[in-house]
């Protein structure tokens, strides 16, 4: 009888896992090169699996719970709060999850039981991305980057053309 509401709901809760993590996946990656991260980095590097198996579950733990309380807060009429909420929490966990995978992959990954979660997820991710519905999302962000691009290099080129009318 809940199987269906139960499906809808871990669909949803996956789509918005996969469309943050798409939009904002090269900000993750320019931000993990900071120098700030360096340090921080190395001694993550240096952790054994278990304990870098319990740094990568901080995160999730702490921030998995922002997604109801985001929808408790829109659904109760705050919903400036309840997505600005639920836009930081996301990026703050997907950045926090993607550099401590990065950085330990490998440990990571000789866990067995961590290994057979990740193929899961690595599924339903792929399943996700079949979906006509994703696909046409992608066509859509993928036309508003280009969009965003090409009025970012106008507007470049109209303010070094204002530069270069000024008289000296």
């Amino acid at each position: 009888m809940f199987k269906p509401f139960v499906f809808l709901i871990a669909a949803i809760y996956f789509l918005v896992d996969a469309v943050f993590f798409t939009l904002f996946k090269p900000v993750f990656r320019r931000l993990a090169n900071c120098w700030v991260f360096k340090r921080v980095r190395a001694w993550i590097e240096s952790l054994r699996p278990y304990p870098a198996l319990a740094l990568f579950l901080v995160p999730v733990i702490l921030l998995e719970p922002v997604k109801p309380l985001a929808a408790y807060l829109t659904a109760t009429g705050h919903i400036g709060r309840g997505f600005a909420l639920l836009i930081v929490g996301e990026l703050l966990k997907l950045l926090l999850i993607e550099w401590l995978f990065c950085a330990n992959r490998d440990k990571l990954m000789s866990i067995p039981a961590f290994t057979w979660c990740h193929d899961r997820f690595c599924q339903g991710k792929d399943w996700v991305a079949s979906l006509p519905a994703w696909q046409l999302v992608r066509g859509w962000s993928f036309n508003a980057k280009c969009a965003v691009q090409r009025h970012a290099l106008e507007f470049k080129a109209a303010q070094k053309r204002k530069l270069l009318s000024w008289p000296s």
